[in-house]
């Protein structure tokens, strides 16, 4: 079982989605066995190669439709926010074929509200970081999934979305990124995660210019 993976900041695995720090740091840390444990809900999961990057499909829209279906589904007018993230939700632009779904719900650290009804789907609590948003990741029970859970109001919510946007509007800043990507997913990695973190760079230039 594979995930997708994001920077660490200030010492957690900060968030284990596709484009890197989402929130500007100037010295990632990189995790570890010890930092990757310390947050994996069980064994995290080590990829100890380079990063195999498939090209535009355009069924990860359609598999993202499926799971927007059951997770409103599962958990009804809990589900605040439901939205496609990650690069698989970003047409034109090669990426793991991991689904990445962003969740708000009222307290995302309030885990008996929602944990039970998405477990009894067949979803895998596989990340818990209270030290980051209460973020917690589950993974799919039939697609290859990685749902992120904030609470509603979070700002890395607002960040994952802007940052989708800006690469769906923006062919110059879309090729960057891919090319960046690249280049990266070539080279050996202990863990997922350690390649979304070499991102950084080129992620924090694109939201710089998105500022401006």
């Amino acid at each position: 079982m594979s995930v997708g993976s994001c920077p660490c900041l200030s010492g957690s695995v900060a968030g284990l989605y596709d484009w890197g720090v989402t929130e500007p740091t100037d010295s990632p840390a990189q995790p570890g066995d010890d930092a990757m444990a310390e947050a994996w809900v069980g064994k995290p999961v080590r990829l100890d190669g380079p990063v195999v990057l498939h090209e535009p499909d355009p069924a990860w829209v359609d598999s993202y439709h499926r799971e927007e279906v059951r997770i409103r589904r599962v958990l009804g007018d809990r589900a605040l926010l439901v939205e496609h993230v990650g690069s698989t939700s970003v047409p034109d632009l090669a990426a793991k074929p991991i689904i990445d779904i962003v969740l708000a719900v009222a307290d995302s650290s309030d885990e008996p509200s929602y944990v039970p009804s998405l477990q009894a789907e067949g979803y895998v609590l596989v990340i818990r970081e209270e030290s980051w948003f209460e973020h917690r990741v589950f993974k799919g029970p039939d697609t290859d999934v990685n749902l992120h859970v904030f609470s509603a109001g979070a700002t890395e919510i607002d960040r994952m979305i802007a940052f989708r946007n800006r690469l769906r509007a923006n062919p110059a800043d879309r090729k960057l990124y891919e090319d960046v990507k690249r280049t990266l997913a070539a080279q050996e990695w202990r863990y997922v995660q350690n390649y979304a973190d070499a991102k950084t760079q080129v992620v924090t230039e694109i939201m710089d210019r998105m500022k401006g």
